[in-house]
């Protein structure tokens, strides 16, 4: 009887181990940051934040929801930046990325053409905060692309397509276009 015990006892310990091993080998994606920049970990809850507006892009062939910290929300309620003050420090947008799947078993119409969010491509993120990153107009940039068969995120790289930088200024350059929007292309419709 001794002997069954010392091998359930032995089964179960190197069971458990596994499990730890496992979970240790589970990336987490609030421990990346880009380098001199953001950190995924900044952004921590962003996946409940309010909605801002959904966007379609052909380039990059994602559905886009573009998502804003309660900061953020806020001064966009006020009217910023189409009322003459610019976002306040700390206001904070993610943009969360899917590639479109065709939607087949709905009885009706949900877009064109029937096309809704399927694998999640990346999340971009953006910060307000013109002491860290003063050199990019008070933004700080990054983009973390997701690997769907490790389910890992790793930043954006100069080899990806689009090519992207991979630290906070790697959307500066995109969102110059923009400055007279306080450097934000995307509004907050009205609801």
């Amino acid at each position: 009887m001794k002997g069954k015990t010392i091998r359930v006892t032995l089964f179960v310990g190197v069971f458990l181990s596994v499990l730890v091993a496992l979970a240790m080998a589970a990336q987490d994606k609030y421990t990346l940051k880009v380098p001199n920049g953001l950190a995924f970990s900044e952004f921590k809850g962003y996946e409940d934040w309010q909605a801002v507006s959904p966007s379609l892009t052909d380039s990059t062939n994602v559905i886009r929801l573009i998502v804003a910290n309660p900061v953020m929300i806020d001064a966009y309620k006020k009217g910023a930046p189409g009322n003459g003050k610019p976002f306040p420090e700390g206001s904070k947008i993610a943009k969360i990325e899917w590639r479109p799947k065709k939607l087949t078993d709905a009885p009706f119409s949900v877009g064109a053409p029937d096309t809704v969010p399927g694998d999640l491509f990346g999340v971009e993120l953006i910060e307000k905060d013109s002491k860290r990153f003063s050199d990019t107009h008070g933004w700080g940039y990054a983009m973390f692309y997701r690997d769907a068969a490790s389910d890992t995120f790793r930043p954006a790289t100069l080899a990806d397509k689009p090519p992207q930088g991979n630290d906070a200024k790697c959307g500066a350059a995109c969102h110059n276009l923009a400055a007279a929007k306080d450097y934000i292309f995307t509004a907050y419709p009205k609801r």
